[in-house]
């Protein structure tokens, strides 16, 4: 590997081993985001009284969908991935494959907007030339579209 790759992908593994230790740390209050079971007005008839009923949530996800659905929002909110990018650092988060991808899928963000972010942050810490940040973002897990897209925002 190359010593450039070495310290991108130093820099990467440490941005999200922060995220992660971060995102670690703000779990199990009250205010973690969890929200009451909403509640719907039922009139049956004119007359009768009005009854408050708990709304069920329709959801197909399974729990580890739904945590590793979550997992992905919360990454993208702190740093860009690609599709492969994002579905590797949750299967190192314990996530099977199948969940990893689904809550990637799930969340689906603009890959396009994850490359010019991408390519934005390599810009912001080190120097590169059109072709040489084109070729980090394509080993980044970006199509060549995508990594193509991403350094064109960037005006180099």
């Amino acid at each position: 590997m190359q010593r450039r790759h070495k310290i991108v992908l130093w820099f990467v593994v440490m941005m999200i081993g922060t995220a992660a230790w971060a995102l670690a740390g703000c779990g199990g209050s009250a205010g973690d985001g969890a929200s009451a079971p909403k509640t719907v007005t039922v009139v049956e008839s004119e007359g009768e009284a009005e009854t408050e009923a708990p709304e069920e949530e329709a959801s197909d996800e399974t729990a580890g969908q739904e945590n590793a659905r979550r997992s992905a929002e919360s990454y993208l909110e702190t740093a860009a991935f690609s599709r492969s990018g994002l579905i590797k650092q949750l299967k190192f988060e314990g996530y099977s494959t199948a969940d990893a991808t689904y809550g990637v899928d799930a969340v689906s963000p603009d890959w396009n907007e994850q490359a010019a972010r991408a390519a934005k942050s390599y810009l912001d810490t080190s120097a590169f030339s059109r072709s040489g940040l084109i070729q980090q973002l394509v080993y980044e897990g970006y199509t060549q579209q995508q990594a193509v897209y991403g350094v064109n925002q960037t005006g180099l």
